[in-house]
């Protein structure tokens, strides 16, 4: 379980790794909140395994901490097997990700988990989904399109909706921040694609709520009011630090996909 301080605040740890940095810090686990300021290294490149779990050590190691620990990876986490790998090393498909991660920083509690589904847990509890029952689904929307689904309090893991085909394309293709770019698609031009998408997903998934986060999440006044699916959409709240918010839950509560 996380370190109770004297304060009676309960601390965890987490560990967010991306495709340009690996990111740490300390949780206020009641809050939802980082405790004082992140620490970031580069991820190394080639992000191989053992290249990956060294950054982790040394992001750990910054804050001398000797509790549990909750990491992300942009990776699909099955019964403690990395199963892709986007934005690192294809050495990752296939390794075993919690004797990789114990090697280097030793006896204690761990939990490896998907990127989308740790910002999801943290944005469902601490942010915009916090308060509110029934089906959530988070949405990453950058290079490609991240997702998690909760459903009162409880992560359904390794969604990847990203990939899903839309009217013979794959969502990605079709809604993703990226996408946007690269066409040069005015905001009401690429709503219309992100309103098919959601459109497609509340078919199949009928959530009661969808969250969006990714850069692009903070200019959401610009393109939330033009969408025309059902379901309410909302901007993330916890930003940058929602993946390591949901890392240190994930490893409090026993969290292992």
């Amino acid at each position: 379980m996380a370190v109770t301080q004297a304060s009676g605040v309960k601390h965890g740890f987490g560990v967010d790794v991306g495709g340009s940095g690996i990111k740490g810090g300390i949780v206020d686990l009641d809050a939802g909140q980082l405790v004082g300021d992140r620490f970031k290294v580069l991820t190394p490149h080639p992000a191989t395994p053992q290249s990956v779990a060294s950054g982790v050590r040394e992001v750990v190691d910054h804050f001398g901490w000797t509790g549990p620990v909750g990491i992300t990876l942009p990776a699909v986490i099955a019964a403690g097997v990395c199963r892709t790998a986007a934005n690192i090393d294809p050495a990752w498909i296939g390794t075993e990700v919690y004797p990789l991660f114990a090697a280097e920083l030793g006896d204690r509690d761990l939990a490896v988990l998907n990127d989308a589904d740790a910002a999801g847990i943290a944005e469902d509890a601490h942010g915009a989904g916090h308060g509110r029952n029934g089906v959530t689904m988070l949405l990453t929307l950058g290079t490609g399109i991240g997702s998690a689904i909760i459903q009162n309090g409880v992560l359904l893991p390794n969604t990847e909706l990203g990939h899903l085909e839309v009217d013979g394309k794959e969502a990605e293709h079709r809604a993703s921040s990226k996408v946007k770019e690269d066409k040069d698609w005015s905001y009401q031009r690429w709503a219309k694609e992100v309103s098919l998408v959601l459109e497609t997903y509340e078919k199949l998934f009928w959530p009661d709520l969808f969250i969006v986060g990714g850069g692009i999440s903070r200019k959401a006044d610009k393109w939330i009011p033009m969408l025309t699916n059902r379901v309410p959409v909302v901007p993330a709240e916890l930003r940058n630090n929602a993946g390591l918010v949901g890392a240190a839950m994930a490893v409090d509560t026993g969290l292992r996909p």
